[in-house]
């Protein structure tokens, strides 16, 4: 049985989702940051990202260099079947153990 999704690795595959082939760590990071209101380190990211790289759910590969960088090339992510699975299976888990709570979790 595959390991169960963190919170934080759920939030970066549903960046990936949202942003599609744009989906680079600085875009990550703002709409992660824009949506939760987490701040998170772009370290965070890179190392969230090779770990689901390693497991198979996402994608990277080198775009071009550009003048802006200093010639240097941003690492493009992409979000894979596998990843998308994963993120739908920790979705209805979540939607599972919620079920009942409405009231409970009413302010």
């Amino acid at each position: 049985m595959p390991r169960p999704l963190r919170d934080f690795e759920q939030l970066l595959l549903a960046a990936l989702a949202h942003l599609g082939p744009d989906a680079y760590g600085g875009s990550i990071r703002r709409l992660i940051e824009a949506r939760t209101g987490r701040l998170v380190s772009p370290g965070a990211i890179y190392t969230a990202c090779s770990r689901l790289e390693r497991r198979g759910l996402i994608g990277s590969a080198l775009g071009v260099p550009t003048p802006e960088r200093g010639g240097k090339r941003k690492r493009h992510y992409r979000l894979r079947t596998a990843g998308l699975a994963a993120l739908r299976g920790a979705r209805a888990a979540q939607a599972g153990m919620l079920r009942g709570l409405g009231a409970k979790l009413e302010p």
